[in-house]
C-alpha cells in the first residue's frame, strides 16, 4: 500500500480561505442585484434623450407661443407702492393748482384764498393749524366772534354756597348720579366746568373725560368758583386750545368759510395774541375741504 501524506493546515491559512470563499458569494450576489438597476437606468437614460431631440416641454412651447406682451408681469414693489397710495380728488386737484404751497401769504389775502378753494356743497368751517416751539400749550381763548353752534356745558355747582344748579340754555346740572353715568359712557356735553369740591369724586371719570379734551383743568379755567362767568364766557365764544399729546400742534376752529373776512381774521389776531406770535413758528388755514393756505404771521 501506497503512503498517504497529510497535509497540515494552520488556522490563519483555514480563516483566509473561508474570507475568499464569502467574497466570491458577495461579487456574485452583486452582478445579479446591479444588472436590473444598470438596465433602468440606461432605459431612463435613453428616454431622456428621445425626449430632448423631440423638442421643448409642453409648458415651455406655451410660454413661447405667446407674445412678449402677453406674458406675464412680476408687479414690482413701486408699483405696489403706487397703487396703495391714497389718490386725491381732481377737485381738490384743481384747488391746489391755485395755492403756492411755498408763499406765505398776508392775513387778509389768505383768508379770500381759502374762501376761494374750498369746495364743499355744505357750510365748511375754517381751521387754524399752528405749528409751536413749545410742547403741553394749553388755555383759553375768548374769540369776538362766535363759531358755529352753542356748547352743550356740565356744570358742577357748589353744595355748599348755595348756587343756582340752573345756568340756563345748553347748560347740564351735574350730581353723582350724572358721574355714573360718564363712568358708563354716557354723556353728551362738549365742555365740562366744575367747582374744586368735586374733583376728588370727578377723578374717577378721568379715563374716558380725559383722552377727549374733557377733563376740567385749572389752566384750562375749567375748575372754578365763579361758574356763572365762567359759563358766560364759554358760550359768549370762549374756547379751549391746547397742543396734541403727540407733538406740537394746535388745531383750533376759528370761523365758517361764508364768515365775513373781517370776522375771520378778528378771531385769528385774537388766538395769535392769546397763544403769542414767539410760541408759533407756523400758521396755516385751511377749509374743510380744500388745501391749506399758509398766513404771514408778520401780518397778524
Amino acid at each position: 500500500m501506497g503512503k498517504t501524506k497529510i497535509k497540515t493546515i494552520g488556522v490563519d491559512e483555514l480563516e483566509n480561505k473561508k474570507a475568499a470563499k464569502l467574497g466570491q458569494i458577495e461579487v456574485a450576489r452583486g452582478d445579479a442585484e446591479e444588472g436590473p438597476l444598470r438596465r433602468a437606468r440606461s432605459a431612463s437614460e435613453d428616454g431622456r434623450r428621445e425626449t430632448e431631440a423631440a423638442g421643448p416641454r409642453a409648458e415651455e412651447q406655451v410660454s413661447s407661443a405667446l407674445a412678449p406682451s402677453e406674458q406675464p408681469k412680476k408687479l414690482k414693489r413701486s408699483d405696489k407702492t403706487k397703487k396703495q397710495s391714497k389718490q386725491r380728488s381732481k377737485k381738490y386737484q384743481e384747488a391746489k393748482a391755485k395755492v403756492d404751497p411755498q408763499q406765505k401769504y398776508p392775513l387778509n389775502e389768505a383768508i379770500k384764498l381759502v374762501q376761494e378753494v374750498s369746495y364743499s356743497k355744505f357750510e365748511g368751517t375754517l381751521e387754524a393749524h399752528l405749528n409751536t416751539n413749545a410742547k403741553n400749550l394749553r388755555g383759553l381763548v375768548s374769540l369776538p366772534f362766535l363759531v358755529g353752534k352753542k356748547l352743550t356745558i356740565l356744570a358742577f355747582p357748589s353744595t355748599n354756597s348755595g348756587q343756582a344748579a340752573d345756568f340756563g340754555e345748553n347748560v347740564i346740572p351735574g350730581n353723582e348720579e350724572t358721574i355714573n353715568d360718564i363712568v358708563k359712557g354716557k354723556f353728551n356735553f362738549d365742555v365740562v366746568v366744575t367747582t374744586p369740591e368735586w374733583m376728588p369724586k370727578l377723578a374717577k371719570c378721568a379715563k374716558i373725560l380725559g383722552p377727549r379734551g374733557l377733563m376740567p383743568n385749572p389752566k384750562s379755567g375749567t375748575i372754578t368758583d365763579n361758574l356763572a362767568k365762567t359759563i358766560t364766557e364759554l358760550q359768549g365764544g370762549k374756547t379751549e386750545y391746547k397742543t396734541e399729546s403727540n407733538g406740537q400742534v394746535i388745531h383750533l376752529s376759528i370761523g365758517k368759510v361764508s364768515q365775513k373776512e373781517d370776522e375771520i381774521g378778528a378771531n385769528i389776531k385774537t388766538l395769535v395774541n392769546t397763544i403769542g406770535k414767539s410760541k408759533i413758528a407756523k400758521i396755516t388755514l385751511a377749509p374743510t375741504m380744500g388745501p391749506g393756505v399758509r398766513i404771514d404771521l408778520g401780518s397778524i
